[in-house]
């Protein structure tokens, strides 16, 4: 009985879409309007070209028929097909935040922005998507995530131990050479390969990252080159997530067994007053000398002054924990929209890659030699290894030189030590990457 009143029911539905199809049919005509024959298979095929299928194998439709004249790529690969390799490099970037632990904090939401910056019809990285939106509130200049990044990373470091130590502040300033080595390598790459086009920014931008500061890149290229925001974001944060890989060789390749055990002697206390003193000072000589670097600069020296203090826990509390975990995710996925096929599969990236690994590993050896040097002129021996630390991927680099002077000498505690370099190459960077935004302004100028 149910199954016969299911029926009924069917029955009457059918009649009734019938008899609205013959009315709408009807009133059609009446009007003079010809009546669309329905295609089943135009239908599927309209709906197959909406798919991320077609995109990934045909290119975007739009940007097919955007110009007849003009690749829709410009990278090594087609539309589609670039933008199916670029997931895939999202995917790789988020295996080595988990699998290896390679600068997760950073790595994985990157390559997660990645993958949606590259998801074909979707227009979350276009004009008007989220990705988009998320970057110009916060990297499009005065980029108000790398500040605040800065503001947390001051508000977690310890400036005492290149106060007790001031004259490590050199080896800070001598790992930065890298950084201007980089800068006319970029340059002399530009005059030689034809397929590079390196402007005076661009390659500005490529040299700060021999500084191993992210969001000192970041904030440079914001400024100077955002069309290689990507390429200089993934460097920057690829070599910061492999200093216990790239440093140690260079170390033991420019340091004798005798000077890796050298001891030093335990720094002396620092006061919380010192360290209020030293922030203004700083913060001082900046504004009085170079300008253009106290967004970084004074943003660092804030946040220590939250910390040291004393006054303030909450806001301390807050810059290194909720604030600056929250701008790390947005961070990120800005960092992410920019690893566009077009934009990242193209023959710059391979430059501001090597640029990269060479500026960082100058900028590591350098602060080395200048230790080694140094000792010829001081009476207490400074061990060179910390000389490696002034690049500033904090406290990452202090870590690794600590670990490879245990492993000559148990004895040989060098993770304070490294820590005045360390925090002096995060004032260095900040520093010149101010003076290469300036330069930058009076050439363009």
């Amino acid at each position: 009985m149910k199954f016969w009143d299911f029926l009924t029911r069917t029955h009457a539905s059918l009649w009734v879409g019938v008899l609205l199809t013959t009315i709408f049919v009807a009133t059609s005509a009446m009007a003079g309007e010809p009546v669309k024959q329905h295609d089943l298979g135009d239908s599927f095929r309209e709906l197959y070209k909406s798919t991320g299928v077609y995109a990934f194998v045909h290119g975007e439709p739009d940007a097919v028929a955007a110009d007849a004249h003009e690749p829709a790529s410009k990278g090594f690969l087609p539309g589609g097909l670039g933008q199916f390799v670029m997931i895939g490099v999202g995917c790789l970037l988020i295996y080595l935040a988990i699998a290896k632990k390679f600068e997760p904090l950073l790595l994985l939401p990157i390559g997660f922005g990645g993958i949606l910056a590259n998801i074909p019809l979707a227009g979350i990285a276009a004009e008007g998507g989220m990705l988009h939106s998320i970057y110009n509130f916060g990297i499009v200049p005065p980029g108000l995530f790398p500040l605040l990044i800065f503001m947390g990373v001051g508000a977690m470091t310890d400036f005492g131990p290149l106060i007790a130590n001031p004259k490590t502040a050199l080896l800070g300033a001598a790992a930065q050479f890298g950084i201007f080595f980089s800068l006319l390598g970029a340059l002399y790459l530009s005059h030689v390969f034809p397929a590079i086009n390196f402007s005076l920014s661009d390659a500005a931008s490529i040299g700060i990252i021999g500084g191993a500061d992210g969001p000192t890149a970041i904030f440079l290229a914001g400024r100077l080159a955002p069309d290689l925001l990507g390429g200089i974001a993934v460097a920057a944060y690829s070599y910061m997530a492999l200093v216990p890989i790239i440093q140690p060789p260079i170390m033991k390749l420019l340091t004798s067994e005798r000077e890796r055990k050298i001891e030093m002697k335990q720094l002396r206390h620092v006061s919380r007053l010192e360290k209020i003193i030293f922030s203004f000072i700083v913060l001082g000589l900046c504004i009085l000398l170079l300008p253009s670097a106290t967004p970084l600069i004074g943003m660092l020296m804030f946040g220590n002054l939250l910390k040291e203090s004393g006054v303030v826990d909450r806001l301390s509390k807050t810059a290194t924990n909720e604030l600056i975990n929250i701008v790390t995710i947005l961070l990120g996925l800005a960092v992410g929209s920019k690893l566009q096929a077009d934009q990242f599969l193209v023959v710059e990236t391979l430059g501001i890659l090597t640029l990269g690994l060479v500026a960082f590993c100058i900028g590591t050896g350098s602060g080395v030699m200048l230790a080694k040097l140094m000792n010829v002129f001081t009476k207490e021996e400074i061990n060179p290894l910390i000389g490696a630390a002034g690049v500033s991927a904090v406290p990452m680099a202090a870590r690794v030189v600590n670990k490879v002077a245990l492993d000559e000498n148990p004895q040989n505690f060098l993770l304070m030590h490294a820590m005045g370099p360390n925090v002096a190459g995060v004032i260095g960077s900040a520093v010149a990457a101010g003076v290469l935004l300036k330069l930058c302004q009076l050439y363009a100028g």
